[in-house]
């Protein structure tokens, strides 16, 4: 499975480190078959999120090469000049965000990254959930927003608040891979797995 984790300049840090993390610690304990990139939508040498941390992605976006795309929010509610609205009204984010979905990528939010997705038209009638700052912005946008910490339908999976991505991924990998290794990075990074995962196809993952 190729994985990308997109960064813009005044992405929040900790909506696309802490997926990250987990997915690269995935990576490397199990069996798991995962390549997870920090990419750019251009060839950025250096992108500096919303608390000034600057980082060197791995590369650029290929929206025909992305199994999974993990999308960062920032900036959205601040209405900040650069970040997540600054990315929206932009356009070019979410049209290589549309065509990864259209290419068959399964788009993943992390907080306020949900209005991303809504720039890219994929939030339209469909359960999702963001940042609770956003909510009414993604309600307004046509979204069936659900109360929940991870909202899982299918080919788009959107998570609340910068902290739901850790559990977001850890959610991913339990999907993909199986509760065991979802929970044995759990256990290595040391994190409670916490709130409620509202799934459009009810049962069981695989490894439960």
């Amino acid at each position: 499975m190729r994985i990308a984790v997109v960064v813009f300049e005044g992405f929040d840090e900790l909506d696309a480190i802490g997926p990250l993390e987990v997915l690269r610690n995935a990576a490397t304990m199990g069996d798991a078959d995962l390549q997870v990139d920090l990419v750019a939508l251009d060839r950025a040498a250096e992108v500096t999120g919303s608390h000034g941390l600057r980082v060197r992605p791995d590369g650029r976006l290929d929206p025909e090469a992305t199994d999974l795309l993990v999308i960062p929010g920032g900036g959205w509610n601040d209405r900040a000049p650069k970040g997540a609205r600054a990315e929206a009204e932009r356009g070019e984010l979410p049209a290589a965000i549309a065509a990864a979905h259209r290419a068959g990528a399964v788009v993943a939010t992390v907080c306020t990254g949900a209005m991303l997705a809504t720039a890219a038209g994929l939030t339209q009638g469909r359960p999702a959930v963001t940042h609770q700052g956003a909510i009414d912005d993604l309600r307004a946008a046509g979204a069936e927003v659900k109360q929940a910490r991870v909202v899982d339908d299918g080919d788009l999976v959107t998570a609340g608040g910068v902290t739901s991505g850790i559990d977001m991924a850890l959610w991913l990998v339990e999907r993909h891979f199986g509760a065991d290794l979802a929970d044995a990075v759990a256990a290595e990074i040391e994190h409670q797995r916490s709130g409620e995962v509202w799934r459009a196809r009810p049962g069981p993952p695989p490894g439960r």
